[in-house]
Formats: C-alpha cells, sequence, structure tokens
C-alpha cells in the first residue's frame, strides 16, 4: 500500500479542437459548477486543428468561477522555461491559486523541429528538461537568472511578476531518466494514460520517484501524482481503459489512491463528455471521496 496521503483532486482533459472550442467550454463550466479542482488541456501546438494551451487556459479561467487549470502537459522544447514562467506567473497572478504548471519533454522530436525549435533526445533531453525546471522555479520565485549551458542561455533576466500563491510545477514523465528528474526537481508527477502505463507498471514507476526524491533530500510525499484516466463510465462497449459501471470505476480509484499513490485523477472521456462527466461528478467522485476517506481513518 502507497497511500502519500494527499487531498484527493478531479480533473476533467478538454478537447483542445479549434471548430470546438464552445463545447470545451460548456464542459469547462460544467467542471467548475460541480466542484471539480482542475481543467487539464493538452499541448501539441504542431496540430494545426489545435488551439494554443495558454490561450485556451487564459479563456477558460476567465470564463469560469473558481476552478484550476493546468496545460498536460506544455512542451519544454516549444516552450522555453523563461517564457513559459511568465506566462504562468502571468496567469496566476490575475488568477491567484487557479494555476498548475505541467510540464514535459514533447512527444515527438520531427514535430519539434517541424515548428522550428531544436529537438532533443535520450540524455540531452533529460538534462535539458531538469535545467529548465530550475530555471522556471526560479522565475516563477522572481529571482534574477543568468545561465549559459549546453542548453540554456539565459543573460541576466529578472523574472516577474510574482503570484501571490506559488505555482505548482508537475512533469509528464514515463521512463526512469525523467522519472528521477521528477523526484528531484518536480512538485508532482503527471503519469500519461492509464492505457500508457497501466496500473500494475506503476508500482515501479513510483519507486524511481520516490528513491531519486530521498536521494536529494525530498520526502517523496511532498510529490503529488496526478493520473491521467481514460475510459467510459457506464455500459459503454469497445473503448480502451477503465470501461465499466459507477462502482467499478469508484472501487479501482479508490484502489489507484490508497495501493497505487495517485491522489489526483483527470477524467478523459472517450463518448458524450457532457453525459460521462455528470456521472463522474456526481456519482463517481464524492463515492471515491468518502471512500478513501474511510480507508485513512481506518488505518490511522
Amino acid at each position: 500500500m502507497t497511500d502519500y496521503g494527499h487531498p484527493l483532486t478531479f480533473g476533467v482533459s478538454l478537447d483542445p479542437t479549434a471548430a470546438d472550442f464552445g463545447s470545451a467550454l460548456e464542459l469547462a463550466r460544467q467542471a467548475d459548477r460541480a466542484g471539480l479542482e482542475y481543467l487539464a488541456v493538452q499541448d501539441h501546438a504542431y496540430q494545426p486543428g489545435y488551439l494554443d494551451v495558454w490561450t485556451m487556459l487564459t479563456t477558460l479561467v476567465a470564463r469560469t468561477e473558481r476552478i484550476a487549470v493546468v496545460p498536460d502537459v506544455a512542451d519544454l522544447q516549444l516552450r522555453p522555461p523563461a517564457m513559459l514562467a511568465k506566462a504562468a506567473a502571468s496567469l496566476a497572478t490575475i488568477a491567484p491559486g487557479r494555476v498548475t504548471l505541467g510540464v514535459g519533454g514533447g512527444p515527438s522530436a520531427a514535430a519539434v523541429a517541424s515548428m522550428g525549435a531544436t529537438p532533443h533526445h535520450g540524455a540531452a533531453m533529460v538534462e535539458y528538461t531538469e535545467e529548465a525546471l530550475g530555471i522556471l522555479r526560479a522565475a516563477l520565485d522572481g529571482q534574477a537568472i543568468r545561465t549559459g549551458t549546453e542548453h540554456h542561455h539565459i543573460a541576466g533576466y529578472q523574472a516577474g511578476p510574482v503570484p501571490p500563491s506559488r505555482v505548482p510545477i508537475w512533469v509528464g514523465a514515463q521512463k526512469p531518466k525523467m522519472l528521477a528528474v521528477t523526484g528531484r526537481a518536480g512538485d508532482g508527477w503527471v503519469s500519461p494514460l492509464n492505457i500508457y502505463v497501466p496500473p500494475a507498471e506503476v508500482p515501479d514507476r513510483q519507486a524511481i520517484v520516490d528513491a531519486a526524491a530521498r536521494e536529494a533530500g525530498r520526502d517523496p510525499r511532498d510529490v503529488r501524482r496526478l493520473y491521467n484516466v481514460l475510459g467510459a463510465i457506464g455500459p459503454y462497449r469497445g473503448g480502451q481503459g477503465l470501461v465499466g459501471p459507477v462502482d467499478l470505476w469508484v472501487d479501482t480509484l479508490t484502489e489507484w489512491a490508497v495501493d497505487l499513490g495517485f491522489d489526483t485523477f483527470v477524467l478523459w472521456t472517450i463518448t458524450d463528455p457532457a453525459a460521462q462527466l455528470e456521472l463522474f461528478t456526481s456519482e463517481v467522485v464524492p463515492a471515491v471521496r468518502a471512500r478513501v476517506a474511510e480507508l485513512r481513518g481506518a488505518a490511522a
């Protein structure tokens, strides 16, 4: 059993397709009214049919009341860290407490190159990311930044504004070296979808994050854990991921919280998003919160 004890939080992934932004906005408002904690948006800027993630997140913040936003995750190769920190700090200053910064290396070197950025590979990608995390944190904290490495050259940038609430930096990672970076330098781990990192593989990945955190003098409990959950609630047939009735979802998310250590679950629907979100917020989420609280109380 690996339960790091964080309060449970829940979110929904919104489709960034430009032609259907109205539907995404309605889903965001539905999630906001229902009390979810996060609106998550993927970052694939090289897709011609997709909106830019920061433009979309900023619009969502302006047109909802209280829910937070998180890029799931921002591509560090296309978004240099000083400028990415400026965007995150600006939005977090306008909307205090409503921004979490999810970042990752990006999935496609060819796509990165197609937009004029320099793709990184292997060990260089790991170094680039770890350096970027240091720059992001320094910039979000309002420090003066001067660095000259193979990957980053910043000549005395005075960062700001400094948001009234600290902006957490969560790292999307799947392979061992990037998971170790997450443990050393991230405020949270963003796991890929449950079809890419299935539950059976999670404990080994959590162990890498934990070991790296300890080696860096950190408490592994300081690292939040987010699982992107693809699936459908109800009698849906033929879909990937977690598919089944409400009871299955409640049992499974509870197990993933108390046994696998996840504290945040982001719903990726494969059918009828509005109806699925209604089931998730009205039946799944309250039951999971109650069940986990009961199990934690019994274990105390």
